[in-house]
């Protein structure tokens, strides 16, 4: 049987290496689920990640079911699913694969590059994909960095509707009390992909968050603060 051919350079495979901080024992498959159908332009019969993102979205299912399950025994199903969804949607990955920095490093057609609404559905399949190839060169603990990053951004994308910078500054106006101050207490991580704590200070009243920019560690730290006096008023 004639081999199909292999798209995939070895610096991408590399790079993709460094970016989730895990180095794989067998590159084959890591190989192949950074290789879009569409790669090669016209070069028929090569290796895809479709039957790799077919097997990453049942362990990211599998990862974010029992996740839930175990974080609070008292939300009922529909609750559970609602929260699922929320991570395993494919523009929910298509958002971590673009935190982790790992959008640019998969293999596609010159057409979908260039087209924004291709590219989005492209990154989320490439996203599962590679949850995929981690799990069969290293089973369910090497997939944890990857579920992390979808959890991080379904959290985003969840709160993202609800501006908490605005409710918290509203809280403290309500009740006589100085603006939140919000300040960098460090900057970790490469360029390509950053990682921020800020803390926000009420009156001192503190929190703090993590997130990929100072505006998203911000919106993290404003909602854990508003959640925490808002439930001490309760």
């Amino acid at each position: 049987m004639k081999k199909k051919p292999d798209l995939c350079p070895p610096h991408l495979i590399l790079e993709l290496e460094k970016r989730i901080s895990y180095v794989f024992k067998d590159k084959k498959h890591i190989g192949t689920a950074l290789l879009h159908k569409s790669a090669g332009d016209g070069i028929a019969n090569h290796n895809n990640n479709e039957r790799l993102e077919w097997l990453g979205d049942r362990v990211l299912g599998l990862l974010a079911a029992q996740y839930l399950f175990d974080l609070d025994i008292k939300s009922d199903e529909g609750h559970l699913t609602k929260a699922f969804n929320q991570i395993v949607n494919g523009g929910n990955c298509a958002v971590a694969t673009q935190n982790l920095g790992i959008d640019s490093l998969i293999v596609t057609s010159k057409s979908i590059q260039l087209d924004p609404n291709s590219a989005k559905s492209v990154h989320g399949d490439a996203f599962e994909a590679i949850i995929g190839a981690l799990y069969l060169d290293g089973g369910l603990e090497a997939c944890a960095g990857l579920f992390e990053a979808a959890l991080a951004a379904s959290k985003t994308t969840a709160s993202a509707s609800v501006n908490y910078k605005s409710l918290l500054q509203e809280w403290a106006q309500k009740r006589g009390l100085p603006p939140p101050i919000y300040t960098v207490m460090s900057r970790e991580g490469p360029d390509h992909a950053p990682d921020f704590l800020v803390e926000v200070d009420v009156n001192s009243n503190k929190a703090s968050a993590r997130g990929r920019s100072k505006q998203i560690a911000e919106r993290a730290a404003a909602q854990e603060l508003y959640e925490i006096v808002s439930q001490n008023e309760k």
